[in-house]
């Protein structure tokens, strides 16, 4: 049982290897740039939210991301609700 475990093992870190290696390369590549937006449905946002959203292509509005995080939070709370324990 011994012998035939261990290769196993060994091709399953190799393979977790090779995917780890796959990852790094597409980010080197893609070169992604994380802007943070943080909203809140009492209509407070962060002082750079305006300028966030800027670098961000498209058109976007502060409201609709308001209501997108209600309706989310929402969403979260009725499921954790509906569960039974």
């Amino acid at each position: 049982m011994k012998c035939t475990i261990i290769p196993v093992i060994i091709i399953i870190i190799i393979i977790i290897i090779i995917i780890i290696i796959i990852i790094i390369i597409i980010i080197i590549i893609i070169k992604c740039t994380i802007i943070p937006v943080i909203t809140g449905a009492t209509e407070i946002v962060t002082r750079s939210l305006r300028k966030n959203l800027e670098a961000v292509s498209g058109k976007h509005s502060i409201d609709s991301l308001q209501k997108t995080a209600v309706l989310g939070t929402s969403h979260i709370i009725r499921k954790v609700l509906q569960c039974e324990a």
